[in-house]
């Protein structure tokens, strides 16, 4: 570890760690997380702030953030003009905290605990740069969304370049060095934790056991989290445009020889094997490939309309607490 790094991480010299929460409809529970929060970081020798990035919220979050910032001005939020995802709240949360020394991300519902927040500081003070968690555990996670986890990170391990423990999650602390090098990414199509390990610098995990939710639904279906695994998985693999290329190799290597065996089997067996099958067997594989071929090209043509047309990755609607100017 550096002197400055020493310097910067040494409790009671003034660095300051602020917290990152994505709300979308997790208004009920807001007040609990509150407590726990200031429970825990009050306990801790580091100046702190926490910031709510309401995701468009339909359940009046919004209206708990103000009432949290009135009362408390270590507390603000920002409002989404609309719902933009989980990944873009977290990166407007990180960039809005870029004057930080470290960030901390972690979701509403508690079922990333504020307890762990010590151990992360801790492994950080250690000199990491990244402090990430994995999930040991969770209380209420149903059978499909295990089996689909599982399957996500098989195929993220397997056929990208990130290595992505399994059950890794967004509860991490990240040094201020990594939010300016984040800041620079413009990716529309996203995965936040993913961008995050890309990016290598010095990393270590710890483990957590996640308990049930606190208040309410989970914010992610089974429908978003399956859209977010394949946006992962074109976003940082090109093993299905690959795939496609082989599959059609394959395919040919098949019917080539099948078809030259029904045009032997004509010629010196009689097998009357008839024009018509030839063309169906031929055209229907030919098919096949064709529909591969345009699924997974669609895709990533899809990434690469998104990045060209360069919208805006989110827009704030309005802002609630004591906001420095510089921000």
């Amino acid at each position: 570890m550096t002197h400055d790094d020493a310097s910067r991480r040494a409790p009671g010299r003034g660095g300051k760690i602020s917290l990152v929460v994505p709300v979308y409809n997790e208004g009920k529970g807001l007040c609990a997380l509150r407590d726990s929060v200031v429970a825990v970081m009050d306990g801790l020798p580091y100046d702190w702030d926490c910031l709510f990035v309401d995701d468009g919220s339909r359940d009046g979050s919004w209206a708990v953030i103000e009432s949290l910032a009135d009362a408390d001005p270590r507390f603000k939020g920002l409002m989404f003009s609309r719902n933009f995802g989980k990944e873009m709240a977290l990166t407007a949360g990180v960039e809005a905290s870029i004057n930080a020394d470290a960030v901390i991300c972690l979701d509403a519902d508690l079922q990333h605990p504020p307890e762990v927040i010590p151990e992360l500081i801790a492994k950080w003070e250690e000199g990491y740069d990244i402090v990430a968690t994995i999930r040991e555990k969770v209380a209420d996670y149903t059978l499909v969304k295990k089996i689909g986890s599982k399957g996500f990170y098989w195929f993220m391990r397997r056929f990208t370049d990130l290595d992505l423990p399994p059950n890794s999650t967004d509860f991490r602390l990240l040094d201020k060095k990594v939010v300016r090098t984040l800041a620079k990414f413009t990716e529309g199509s996203r995965m936040f934790r993913g961008i995050i390990d890309w990016m290598g610098y010095k990393k270590t995990y710890i483990s957590f056991c996640a308990p049930a939710r606190s208040q309410g639904e989970p914010a992610y279906s089974v429908k978003k989290l399956f859209n977010l695994a394949i946006n992962s998985f074109t976003s940082f693999s090109l093993v299905p445009l690959r795939l496609t290329g082989y599959l059609g190799l394959g395919i040919m290597a098949v019917t080539l020889p099948l078809l030259v065996l029904m045009v032997l089997a004509n010629w010196f067996i009689g097998a009357n094997i008839t024009p018509i099958a030839f063309f169906t067997v031929f055209n229907t594989l030919l098919i096949g490939v064709v529909l591969c071929a345009l699924g997974m090209m669609s895709l990533y043509i899809g990434h690469i309309h998104t990045e060209v047309v360069n919208r805006p990755l989110y827009i704030v609607r309005c802002r609630a607490g004591n906001w420095d100017e510089q921000q």
